[in-house]
């Protein structure tokens, strides 16, 4: 897919701008109506989950909210090409020395590596350059406190959403509120006691907190796969052969869209879940698990098949359900 020029007018006129003008470098665009970018649902499936805007600016986050990301990276690429470059070189090959959030990195630790298509990092990086994401009600006052001026988003504003019912959007929606609830609280039991630990908090609150996500959008909403760790995520035939197809796409380097499929007034919905660096203390090889962890793989789920991956495999699917 070829690359549009675009250049925001905002842009234009901050490469040729005074310093007082650069020092109000974050305008609002006025309101208009656009096409849907790709990297909209992209950055909502592969981002979000820890790069919500959602928690706090201390409490309940895992990574840096996304709105972070984007000024910082503003600050030192204004032009969206080289944006846009950054963006890829850094999600390539995460560098500790190199990462723009210094802070972040020291707060949260540096993000892991995982194998994205490349023409779909800059569609991600594309549209959170070109449009006004998701900023939090604290961000505004941290990027003051830290001498960085009043902070006012640049970018389009998306127009009115289409009224027609966008079905993989729907299911997208309640894989990311699930996987971002259950990436929260995992994350917050391994930084609190460890690994072995967390072993312990899936056995007990992995279910239920995806019950909940269930619940509060009348879907039916499961993990499952076919070297399944919980006997209750097994997949059926069809889901084992769906998962296959997302591992084709994955080893073909294709960016996986959402299947979906539709019978008696109900859409059955289903979306890879990827393995990365983080993944593999619970779900690697022996040589990536710690003894302690293993134990308590034992421990808890004795018919465990969920070991032996590495990184960048579709390790199960989410398979959800909802009304049309």
């Amino acid at each position: 897919m070829k690359r549009s020029v675009f250049l925001l007018l905002s842009f234009l006129l901050f490469s040729c701008s005074s310093p007082e003008d650069k020092a109000a470098q974050f305008r609002v665009q006025s309101d208009v109506a656009e096409p849907a970018h790709p990297g909209k649902a992209l950055l909502k499936s592969q981002c979000m989950h820890c790069h919500s805007s959602t928690a706090g600016e201390k409490m309940g986050r895992v990574a840096p909210a996304m709105i972070e990301i984007k000024a910082k990276y503003l600050q030192k690429y204004p032009l969206e090409a080289d944006f846009v470059e950054a963006v890829l070189a850094f999600t390539s090959k995460p560098d500790k020395e190199k990462a723009l959030l210094q802070d972040a990195v020291k707060q949260f630790g540096l993000m892991p590596y995982q194998k994205y298509p490349e023409e779909s990092v800059k569609q991600i990086a594309e549209y959170i350059y070109r449009y006004q994401i998701e900023a939090p009600e604290w961000f505004a006052a941290s990027w003051k406190g830290r001498g960085l001026g009043d902070f006012v988003q640049t970018g389009l504003q998306e127009g009115a959403a289409s009224s027609s019912k966008d079905y993989a959007a729907i299911g997208l929606e309640y894989a990311t509120a699930a996987k971002e609830l259950l990436g929260k609280n995992l994350m917050g039991a391994i930084q609190s006691k460890g690994t072995a630990y967390a072993l312990e908090f899936c056995n007990v609150q992995a279910m239920p907190l995806t019950d909940s996500i269930a619940r509060v959008h009348q879907a039916d909403i499961r993990r499952v796969s076919d070297r399944n760790r919980n006997p209750n995520n097994a997949a059926s035939a069809e889901e084992v052969s769906i998962l296959k197809d997302f591992q084709a796409d994955l080893d073909a380097g294709r960016e996986s869209k959402p299947i979906l499929r539709k019978a008696s007034g109900k859409v059955h919905f289903y979306y890879p879940i990827v393995t990365n660096s983080m993944c593999l203390s619970c779900h690697g090889t022996e040589k990536d698990i710690a003894p302690e962890v293993a134990k308590r793989i034992i421990k808890f789920y004795p018919m465990d098949k969920a070991t032996g991956y590495a990184e960048n495999q579709v390790r199960g699917i989410w398979s959800i359900t909802f009304k049309q």
